[in-house]
C-alpha cells in the first residue's frame, strides 16, 4: 500500500520533502495503486457494516483512477453500494447536463458504470440562485459531518497550487463556499469552454478545513507541467499562496506522482545534494550544467571551490580537477550543435548528432496538430528541405476542436454566400455548410459539434497546414493527413488509442521508409493529444522495428509550444540566424485560426509564434551563457533509442 511505501523513505528524502511522497513510473501504475487502497477501504467498511465516505475530484488526473475502479467493479466484483461520495467542486453557474459540468463528468467517468446508489452521489449544485448558496454549502458540510467525515479524500492540484477550487490566498479554516476563480485557473480551463470569455468566473468548492479534516488524503499529479508546483507544495514552507502546501500539516496525506511530476523534487532533480551517488556521465553532465547556470558562470570558468561549496566534492574527487571535468562537459555540449539536422555529407560524423550517410535522407515529421511541425521545429523543417532531403509531414489529427466557432461560422457563411451568388446553393456540398451554419448560430454550451461542423473546422486546419508546407516548399505528395480516429470525438475527451490508430501510423512509416522520424515529445500539452500521438508513434515503431529499413531509421523528439528540453537532455541543437527566425514566424502565421485568441491558449497568454521564438531564443541564450557560440535561436531535439 502507499503508506508502507512512504514509511520506507530515507531520512535524506525527509530533509527536503515535508510530506509523504511516492513516485511511480507512470500515472497508470499509480492510479492502480490508489484504486487498490480505495477498494481495501470499501471492503473494510463493508465488513464493519458502515458507509465508506469518499471525497472525489474531477479533471484529467483522476480519470485513470476511475477507470481502474470501474474495472475492479466489473471484473472483480467490487461493490460500491456502501459508498457515499462528495465531490470537491462545481463551476457556477453550471447546468448538470453541460459538457463541462462535473455532474456529467462523474457520471461518464464513474457513477454510470458502478453500482453506487444515485442518492449517495453528491456534487455541488451549479444551478442555485446566489442567495441560496450559503445555506446550501452549510448543508453540504453538515451531511459530511453527519456521516462521520470523509474517510479518504482524492485531490488533484492546480498550476497555482489550488486544491478543489481553493485558490491562492484561501485560508486553512476556509469553509465550503462560492469562490472567484483565479485568472490562471480560468485560462487553463478556457480550452474546455472554447474561449476565456465563455469560461465561468466562479465556482462552489469544498473548503480547505473540510479537506484537512479528512481521515486520509491522496493528492495525485501527473506530467511535467505539475513539477514546479509539486516541489513548492512538498518542500517549501506552508503558505496560503500555495493551498496544497497545507497538506504538509495533515497527519495522513500522501502525494502520488508520476516521474514527470516528481522531476523538480530535490531528491530527483539534484540527488547529489541528498545522498552519495554513483557519478554516471548523465548525472555528471546534469550537475555541472546546473552548477554553471546557478552560479551564472561559463562551464570553463568553474573552479574546484565551486564544486566543493555546492555539494559536488565527490565528483571532483572521482573525476577532477575541475578543469578536466569542465573540458569534458563543454565538448559534449558543443557537439550537440549542428546546422545539418539531416547529417553533413562527406564529413567526419563521429562527434556529430546525425550520420553523414545517406547524404540525402527520407524524413518523416509527425505533427500531432496541424501546426506543431512549424511551431516546434519550423527552422529545422525548412533546413531539412533546403539541404535536399525528402521531407514528409504526417499530420496525426485534424485539430478541428481548436477552431473557434465564430471562425467556422465565418467560413461556412462564406461558402453559402458564394454558392448562392453563383446559383449552386442546392448541391449536397452546400447543404453541409448550411447545416453547420444553422447549428453554430444556435449552439448551446452543453452541445458538442456536429459532424458537419467538425468537417468544416478540419478543412480550415488542413488548408492552413497545406499552406505552411507550400511555404516551406513541399509538394502535395509529401503532405499526409492521417486523421487518427482516437481524436474524432468532437469533444475535449478523446477515445483511447486503438489498433486503427497504430495501423495508420505504421502504414505511413512503411510507405515512406524514413531514415529519420521526428515526433512531438512535449508531454506538457494540457489536453494530452501529444502524449497519445507519441504513444502511437512509439507503438508503431516497436511493431515494425524488425523490418530491414528500420535498421537505418533514427527517431528524434522535439517539443511543442509548452516547454523545452532541459539543457542536459539536448542531443541535437539546430541554430537559427535572425532571418531564419523571421521565416519561421511567417510559416506559423499561415495558421490564421490559431492566432488572436486561440481556443487552447493554456496558461500562457502569448501567441504560439511568440512562445516559439522566446523559447528558441532562451535555448540559444543558455548555450551562450555556458560559454558556447551565440546564436539568435535554437531548436532542440532528443534521440529516442528503440
Amino acid at each position: 500500500m502507499l503508506k508502507s511505501t512512504i514509511d520506507k523513505a530515507t531520512g535524506f528524502e525527509k530533509r527536503f520533502e515535508n510530506i509523504g511522497t511516492v513516485v511511480f513510473n507512470n500515472s497508470k501504475s499509480a492510479s492502480k495503486e490508489i484504486a487498490q487502497e480505495i477498494a481495501s477501504l470499501i471492503k473494510v467498511k463493508q465488513s464493519q457494516k458502515q458507509p465508506c465516505i469518499l471525497g472525489l475530484a474531477t479533471g484529467s488526473s483522476p480519470k485513470g483512477l476511475y477507470a481502474e475502479l470501474v474495472r475492479l467493479h466489473k471484473e472483480e466484483g467490487l461493490s460500491f453500494k456502501n459508498v457515499v461520495s462528495f465531490n470537491l467542486d462545481e463551476y457556477y453557474p453550471m447546468e448538470p447536463d453541460s459538457v463541462n459540468s462535473y455532474v456529467r463528468f462523474m457520471q461518464e467517468q464513474l457513477f454510470n458504470h458502478i453500482d453506487i446508489l444515485k442518492e449517495n452521489c453528491y456534487v455541488p449544485d451549479g444551478t442555485l440562485s446566489k442567495e441560496n448558496i450559503r445555506n446550501y454549502c452549510d448543508e453540504y458540510e453538515a451531511k459530511i459531518e453527519a456521516l462521520g467525515g470523509i474517510d479518504l479524500q482524492i485531490l488533484g492540484i492546480g498550476g497555482n497550487g489550488h486544491i478543489g477550487f481553493n485558490e491562492s490566498g484561501s485560508l486553512q479554516n476556509s469553509k465550503t463556499r462560492l469562490v472567484a476563480l483565479d485568472h490562471i485557473t480560468r485560462v487553463a480551463a478556457s480550452g474546455d469552454f472554447s474561449g476565456l470569455d465563455k469560461t465561468p468566473r466562479t465556482a462552489i468548492t469544498l473548503g480547505v478545513k473540510k479537506i484537512m479534516e479528512a481521515k486520509r488524503v491522496i493528492l495525485m499529479a501527473w506530467g511535467e507541467s505539475k513539477a514546479n508546483i509539486i516541489k513548492e507544495s512538498a518542500e517549501d514552507q506552508v503558505t496560503s499562496r500555495v493551498p496544497a502546501s497545507y497538506l504538509q500539516e495533515h497527519n495522513n496525506a500522501t502525494f502520488v506522482l508520476d516521474k514527470a511530476a516528481s522531476s523538480k523534487l530535490t531528491r530527483i532533480n539534484t540527488p547529489w545534494l541528498v545522498e552519495k551517488i554513483i557519478w554516471t556521465d548523465k548525472l555528471s553532465k546534469k550537475a555541472v550544467l546546473s552548477l554553471a547556470l546557478d552560479l551564472k558562470k561559463p562551464i570553463l570558468m568553474l573552479t574546484d571551490a565551486d564544486y566543493i561549496e555546492n555539494g559536488m566534492s565527490d565528483l571532483l574527487a572521482d573525476s577532477g580537477p575541475a578543469y578536466d571535468i569542465n573540458i569534458k562537459i563543454f565538448n559534449q555540449l558543443q557537439n550537440t550543435i549542428t546546422g545539418w539536422p539531416g547529417g553533413k555529407p562527406n564529413a567526419d560524423d563521429h562527434k556529430r548528432p546525425e550520420r553523414a550517410e545517406p547524404a540525402k535522407k527520407r524524413v518523416l515529421i509527425f505533427s500531432p496538430h496541424p501546426d506543431d511541425d512549424i511551431i516546434s521545429m519550423g527552422g529545422t523543417f525548412k533546413r531539412l528541405h533546403e539541404q535536399g532531403h525528402e521531407v514528409h509531414i504526417g499530420y496525426q489529427t485534424s485539430g478541428n476542436i481548436a477552431v473557434a466557432d465564430d471562425e467556422a461560422l465565418r467560413f461556412a457563411s462564406f461558402v453559402c454566400d458564394y454558392n448562392t451568388k453563383f446559383g449552386i446553393e442546392n448541391t449536397a456540398a452546400t447543404s453541409i455548410y448550411k447545416k453547420a451554419a444553422k447549428f453554430l448560430k444556435n449552439k448551446k454550451s452543453s452541445e458538442i459539434d456536429t459532424p458537419e461542423v467538425r468537417y468544416i473546422k478540419g478543412l480550415i486546419r488542413r488548408g492552413e497546414a497545406r499552406a505552411t508546407c507550400h511555404f516551406i516548399g513541399l509538394p502535395d505528395a509529401q503532405i499526409h493527413f492521417m486523421e487518427l480516429p482516437f481524436y474524432e470525438t468532437g469533444a475535449i475527451k478523446k477515445n483511447p488509442i486503438k489498433v486503427a490508430d497504430l495501423k495508420i501510423t505504421a502504414d505511413l512509416i512503411e510507405e515512406i521508409k524514413p531514415h529519420q522520424i521526428f515526433a512531438a515529445g512535449d508531454l506538457a500539452d494540457p489536453h494530452g493529444t501529444h502524449k497519445v500521438c507519441l504513444d502511437a508513434v512509439f507503438s508503431a515503431v516497436k511493431e515494425i522495428k524488425h523490418k530491414k529499413f528500420m535498421d537505418d531509421c533514427w527517431v528524434w523528439l522535439y517539443r511543442g509550444a509548452w516547454q523545452e528540453w532541459g539543457i542536459d537532455e539536448i542531443e541535437m541543437a539546430v541554430p537559427m540566424g535572425p532571418d531564419q527566425v523571421l521565416e519561421k514566424r511567417k510559416g506559423i502565421f499561415k495558421h490564421q485560426s490559431q492566432k488572436d485568441g486561440v481556443v487552447f491558449q493554456g496558461a500562457d497568454s502569448r501567441e504560439f509564434w511568440q512562445r516559439a521564438e522566446d523559447r528558441n531564443k532562451e535555448t540559444a541564450g543558455i548555450y551562450d551563457s555556458l560559454g558556447l557560440a551565440h546564436y539568435a535561436a535554437m531548436e532542440a531535439f532528443v534521440r529516442w533509442h528503440f
